[in-house]
């Protein structure tokens, strides 16, 4: 299995097969004060090879600080792709999965959510958590 890709957003929602997202790929979360609510989408997509098919595979994803601090629990999934009639023999298959989360973002800072699979198989995306007003150009 592969993870293929990983993308935060500010929602997401996975159904039949298919991805939609509000407002993905940012690196960078503004607020005007720490612990901040967070809402933040996660969407997952898994690239699963013929052999690989018709079997259980577990994913983790977790949220953590610089320092790796955990900020929410780690969340544990899974995933089972079976081969739907007229497949391709030897073709992959995608899963796409969609997770959403409310939390409270403790500090300013760099953060990183990161996607794991059996084998040592992981995807990580990282995003800046800036106070409002700090850190954006000001023109004189």
């Amino acid at each position: 299995m592969e993870i293929e890709f990983l993308i935060i957003a500010d929602a997401v929602e996975a159904a039949n097969g298919k991805l939609y997202m509000i407002g993905g790929a940012w690196d960078r979360w503004t607020s005007h004060s720490y612990p901040s609510p967070m809402r933040l989408g996660i969407a997952i997509g898994l690239l699963v090879p013929w052999d690989e098919t018709n079997q259980r595979h577990r994913i983790s994803v977790s949220i953590v600080d610089a320092d790796g601090k955990a900020v929410v629990p780690q969340i544990e999934a899974g995933v089972e792709v079976g081969r739907p009639p007229g497949m391709r023999l030897g073709s992959a298959q995608r899963a796409v999965l969609a997770i959403n989360a409310g939390f409270p973002l403790p500090n300013p800072g760099r953060y990183e959510v990161c996607v794991a699979a059996p084998n040592d198989i992981e995807k990580k995306v990282t995003f800046d958590a800036v106070l409002a007003g700090q850190g954006t150009l000001q023109i004189q």
